[in-house]
């Protein structure tokens, strides 16, 4: 069975006789079925009953109706109310518009509104530049997708990917203090898309590209690149590659290896792993072995794409073939990808960063007594390659700056930064990356990214 987690967490409301050892019978059934025991709030208490709210941790959906079926047969005990906390949470959706000034009189809607508000309009007719000054436009970012690959789901479509989209947005205002609005777009056709987003720049600083397929996700940035003067990054890639590369950074220093010294392999030869390993070659990686659902990318193929033909390599063979002698595994493919064996066959202090979400290439029980360091992209496991690290942060220094594109430099720069939160002091096997709530993150980040501005 996985290991429970909160993304399966159930709520349950449940009367309980109020007698020794009710309470206990409870936890004895959740536990019975490998149910993850959370918080257990009071919310009421009677000479004869209490009542009772228990959260617990499921593994899956089935395992969380298990855990609610074992409590409903403790005799005498009702379950009163059952959620499953996941959906609650996204009931009427995550985010909402709210106004940074109240309007308490007609003097303050004279000057919010008409006919006030046309002088403010003028003074931009005139300076356009002062759009920035007078409206959210430069903080403000569009997170634009058209639902053809939602996380591990694949092409689920826009109206799907909507939660998605709304979860990023909060993060980029707890994380960053940017509003940011989901664009989930009704066409996956590359020049619609592209067109789509051009006519709505006038009302965003920036836009996120999230969740769209490869190898139309290129095509889509590099033609925003070239028709917007503003910041254009599509997350799955660069925010992938920025906070891989930090934790890789960190996890060599940790074995005291190279990055020009190392043999790479990732696998997953995607939008992720093509950015990642672009970033690799930036900031110094000279051995790096790319793998697909066909095996090695090399040059032997005729199947590749022009992105993938980039890393072709002379080899040809397996992914168990590429890992043996390697230094350092990255996986942005499929869960379990990845044997103990071929674990085995990498090089001393090796190097595990699977990613694959939400279940890795390779369960970190099964390689972390073969492996140096190892790293998955969930919040259960140590060492979380999230990329929440990095898109908050780079947004707000390449807003603040006005930066008019975001650069590979400016990403080798947000992954310098944020390795660098990861002390000396706090370098460990199971430290190799900072946390997501980390209180820097977005301010040194940002910093970073705003200096490359400057040069």
């Amino acid at each position: 069975m996985l290991t429970p987690n909160p993304s399966f967490s159930v709520a349950l409301e449940l009367q309980i006789p109020n007698q020794p050892g009710m309470l206990a019978r409870v936890i004895q059934a959740i536990a019975s079925v490998q149910g993850n025991l959370g918080t257990i709030d009071l919310l009421n208490q009677t000479s004869q009953y209490t009542l009772r709210r228990v959260v617990v941790n499921a593994s899956s959906e089935t395992h969380g109706q298990e855990i609610m079926a074992a409590v409903a047969a403790v005799p005498e005990i009702r379950v009163l109310k059952s959620v499953d906390r996941t959906f609650d949470l996204h009931e009427g959706g995550k985010i909402t518009v709210v106004a940074k000034q109240d309007i308490h009189s007609g003097a303050d809607l004279a000057m919010a509104y008409t006919p006030g508000v046309g002088r403010v309009s003028m003074a931009i007719a005139r300076d356009p530049e002062a759009v920035y000054r007078y409206t959210m436009k430069g903080h403000t970012v569009g997170i634009v997708t058209d639902g053809s690959a939602v996380l591990g789901l694949g092409n689920i479509g826009p109206e799907a990917a909507l939660p998605v989209m709304e979860g990023k947005a909060m993060l980029f205002k707890k994380f960053a203090d940017i509003d940011a609005f989901p664009l989930c777009l009704a066409t996956q056709d590359v020049d619609e898309i592209v067109e789509t987003v051009v006519r709505l720049a006038p009302g965003f600083g920036g836009f996120n590209l999230e969740d769209i397929s490869a190898p139309r996700c290129f095509e889509i940035e590099r033609k925003l690149k070239e028709r917007l003067a503003m910041p254009i990054f599509h997350d799955d890639q660069h925010g992938t590659a920025i906070v891989v590369l930090a934790a890789l950074v960190n996890a060599l220093r940790w074995v005291n290896k190279s990055l020009d010294q190392v043999k790479i392999v990732l696998n997953g030869a995607g939008a992720a792993g093509i950015a990642i390993m672009q970033l690799l070659q930036l900031a110094g990686a000279t051995q790096m072995i790319a793998c697909d659902s066909k095996g090695i990318v090399s040059l032997a193929r005729t199947d590749l794409t022009p992105e993938k033909q980039r890393f072709a390599v002379s080899e040809s063979g397996s992914l168990a073939e590429a890992m043996v002698g390697a230094d350092v595994f990255i996986g942005v493919s499929v869960a379990g990808a990845v044997s103990v064996d071929m674990v085995k066959s990498m090089a001393k202090d090796g190097i595990v960063f699977a990613l694959a979400n939400p279940i890795p290439e390779i369960q970190p029980e099964l390689a972390r007594d073969h492996v140096a360091i190892m790293a998955t992209g969930r919040s259960d496991y140590p060492n979380q390659i999230n990329n929440v690290l990095a898109f908050p942060g780079v947004f707000r220094g390449a807003l603040q700056s006005r930066a008019t594109a975001i650069t590979p430099a400016m990403c080798l720069a947000a992954a310098q930064a944020i390795a660098s939160l990861v002390s000396p002091d706090d370098l460990s096997p199971e430290m190799i990356i900072p946390s997501v709530f980390h209180p820097q993150v977005a301010t040194v980040v940002a910093a970073a990214v705003a200096e490359q501005v400057l040069k």
